[in-house]
């Protein structure tokens, strides 16, 4: 690329959401910005941001502007697709953008919480391929009372019929006489893995909803909501599967 195409750095970055070109010009000469793996200190760097690999502080920046990146709170009874030929509420009766947007695995049609939508193709595969691992956490209801080696026994390790399954954390969230939420975290995806885990021990859920995906976390967003994600959470998925 010569010296008068593509976009200065700082204009490319202050468009990312990054901050004012200011301040984008005070991390490159900070150092903590790198092009294609190459650390930038010059404020006058142009690059092409629709093929550049941009990291800022170790985190990658998406600077193609047509990428869309969102978090929806799926209702309970709403299934998991942008369409459902059977006519029933989908994840597209939620969505108000106009962008033609992919949903970054599923969710049980009986099970609400987060999903992430986006259209950028080769971080949906890898976010949902099960070699990067990436860990999912919910809350799940089931009636107690709860043995002290429910946790133990869990992150152990039960066999399914079609192999064995582990959580990878798990901890009481809150006890309200027989009702118990448990959080429950896992990395694989398998359909119904969470249910199917906890009634082989002996505890069926009676709700779930899944409240992080990754990095990202449901918050406060209301069932059938949705919301952009921040220019760090985009960095933060990025990080989790290695891009």
């Amino acid at each position: 690329m010569s010296e008068n195409e593509g976009v200065r750095l700082q204009k490319v970055l202050a468009e990312a959401g990054i901050g004012s070109r200011r301040h984008c010009e005070e991390l490159i000469g900070e150092g903590r910005v790198t092009v294609d793996g190459k650390r930038v200190f010059r404020f006058g760097e142009r690059v092409d941001p629709r093929r550049a690999v941009i990291h800022v502080d170790g985190r990658r920046v998406e600077t193609r502007a047509e990428m869309r990146y969102y978090a929806i709170n799926k209702p309970r009874g709403v299934v998991s697709t942008m369409a459902d030929e059977r006519g029933r509420k989908s994840l597209a009766d939620y969505v108000e953008v106009p962008e033609r947007l992919f949903h970054v695995g599923r969710l049980d049609t009986d099970t609400e919480g987060l999903i992430l939508l986006t259209n950028d193709g080769e971080l949906s595969h890898r976010l949902t391929h099960p070699s990067y691992g990436v860990s999912k956490t919910y809350l799940a209801e089931i009636h107690g009372p709860i043995p002290r080696d429910l946790g133990k026994r869990l992150k152990a390790g039960v066999t399914l019929d079609d192999g064995p399954a582990k959580a990878d954390g798990f901890r009481i969230f809150d006890q309200v006489g027989r009702r118990v939420l448990v959080e429950i975290t896992l990395h694989e995806g398998r359909k119904h893995i969470v249910r199917r885990l906890l009634k082989e021990v002996g505890f069926p859920v009676q709700q779930l909803a899944r409240i992080e995906f990754g990095p990202i976390k449901l918050g406060q967003l209301k069932p059938g909501g949705m919301r952009a994600l921040t220019v760090h959470e985009v960095g933060e998925l990025y990080k989790a599967v290695g891009l």
